[in-house]
């Protein structure tokens, strides 16, 4: 993403982190004084209007297409209703619980959240998980053993059947999660007071949850840095608190593509492994972490592939 903004925008995309780390930038006012909070502002008109325009094709494009037909009793039924929904289709209809539909804007962010902030999250995760496979050969094994159970030699794609079936592969992905989440932090504001150790916390306030931190409490996952996606398996979440794990944050603000994300990741994960074994050509300690908006090493995650006996010969 940050080199498609580049090269379409000529702009970098690290405003956010700028002002993040600039306390003196954070009132709205004194932040469109400066140079950044102008040019964060024409970035963020450029994407509106990209996702203001899908929005309105789409509603033009469900206009033109609504068709009815008339049964025998008179009455009417929508001809598509069997039809597999985007997205998209589901937010314009989604009602609540008293039957209002989301405003304009709140579909458009839920737009945004789902077309950019999707791409480099994925990506990451992706890394991370190579990278760990590389590293635990054993894990590394089992995968390719539940890949060759599902798919045997052929090249043919992956199904959400199959999805369904790649059950270790899900708790790779979610162990890799935990311990490099893509999000390193999120934050929220206090609705009401509370009390956290001790400490009286006002309405209001800001919390800055640290998830890469929080992963890592031993007494919820023992010895944290090890990756054992065993800590995954349905017998071994029983009991956990739900918010010990938060790697899309939770919540009624929690992220909104989060399946569609781990589906996308297991798929990719599941074309890359089916064809090679994966080396990690780098220590931990060489990887150099840099908490960003997104998780990611300074010198990049540098791998090995080496193409599987047999592997896709049918």
């Amino acid at each position: 993403l940050k080199i498609c903004c580049k090269c379409i925008f000529c702009q970098e995309i690290d405003l956010i982190q700028q002002r993040q780390k600039s306390p003196w930038l954070w009132p709205d006012l004194v932040y469109m004084l400066f140079k950044e909070g102008r040019e964060h502002e024409r970035n963020l008109k450029i994407l509106h209007n990209f996702t203001d325009t899908v929005i309105a094709e789409k509603v033009a494009e469900l206009e033109n297409t609504k068709q009815t037909k008339c049964d025998t009793d008179g009455n009417y039924e929508e001809s598509d209703s069997k039809k597999r929904k985007a997205f998209l289709d589901m937010l314009l209809s989604a009602t609540d619980d008293e039957g209002n539909k989301l405003s304009y804007r709140d579909i458009r962010e839920e737009v945004d959240t789902f077309m950019f902030e999707g791409h480099d999250t994925t990506a990451a995760a992706m890394n991370w998980a190579l990278y760990l496979l590389g590293h635990n050969p054993e894990a590394q094994k089992k995968v390719h053993r539940e890949l060759d159970e599902v798919f045997g030699n052929t090249e043919r794609p992956v199904t959400m059947d199959d999805l369904k079936k790649l059950r270790y592969l899900e708790c790779v992905v979610k162990e890799a999660l935990r311990l490099f989440p893509s999000v390193p932090l999120f934050a929220r504001a206090l609705r009401e007071d509370c009390c956290i150790k001790g400490y009286q916390v006002p309405k209001g306030t800001n919390v800055l949850v640290i998830t890469y931190a929080l992963h890592r409490d031993p007494e919820i996952f023992p010895d944290p840095e090890e990756f054992r996606p065993e800590r995954f398996f349905p017998e071994n979440c029983k009991g956990r608190h739900p918010y010990a794990y938060v790697p899309f944050s939770a919540g009624p603000r929690n992220c909104i593509g989060q399946r569609f994300a781990q589906m996308e990741e297991k798929a990719l994960l599941a074309l890359i492994l089916r064809r090679f074994w994966v080396d990690s050509c780098q220590k931990p300690e060489e990887l150099g972490i840099t908490g960003e908006l997104i998780l990611r090493p300074n010198n990049g995650i540098w791998i090995k592939l080496k193409r599987r006996p047999n592997a896709g010969s049918e």
